[in-house]
């Protein structure tokens, strides 16, 4: 049985070795091509229209995929950080939906007592409402 779990997990990580070189000789084959496009590109511009041109048009084409990739990038991490928050919120609302945290509630209630619990929980209920409202105030903050 361990032998089979051994075999599998040396056949996997064969095949993710092996794809992963396909991908690096295929970005590399791409990287050239590319490499030579923009070559060909600056010498048509050069004989065409002169060197400094050339030189002009070559920057505003990387200057354009500098733009797009950053544009890119600055979407993703909003999507990042959108789905960060939703997490930590149903997180937040996943624990206190959690079976074993009500049980636990129930156990606490009944060791205290409910006579001394309702003071504890009107403290607790105020800092649960301080906090939510802290957050809230945080979340409709001007982003920079």
């Amino acid at each position: 049985m361990l032998q089979r779990l051994i075999d599998n997990v040396r056949d996997s990580t064969a095949s993710a070795l092996r794809q992963t070189a396909f991908a690096a000789v295929a970005a590399l084959a791409l990287l050239v091509t590319i490499s030579f496009l923009c070559a060909a590109g600056f010498v048509y511009m050069l004989h065409t229209y002169g060197p400094v041109q050339a030189c002009l048009a070559g920057a505003a084409v990387f200057l354009i995929v500098a733009l797009v990739a950053g544009g890119c990038y600055m979407a993703s991490r909003r999507q990042a950080e959108v789905r960060a928050a939703l997490r930590a919120k149903s997180a937040a609302r996943s624990a206190l939906t959690d079976p074993a945290v009500v049980a636990t509630g129930l156990q606490l209630a009944r060791a205290i007592g409910v006579k001394r619990l309702i003071p504890i929980l009107a403290v607790g209920g105020l800092a649960l409402g301080l906090m939510a409202s802290r957050g809230q105030a945080s979340d409709q903050a001007p982003a920079e």
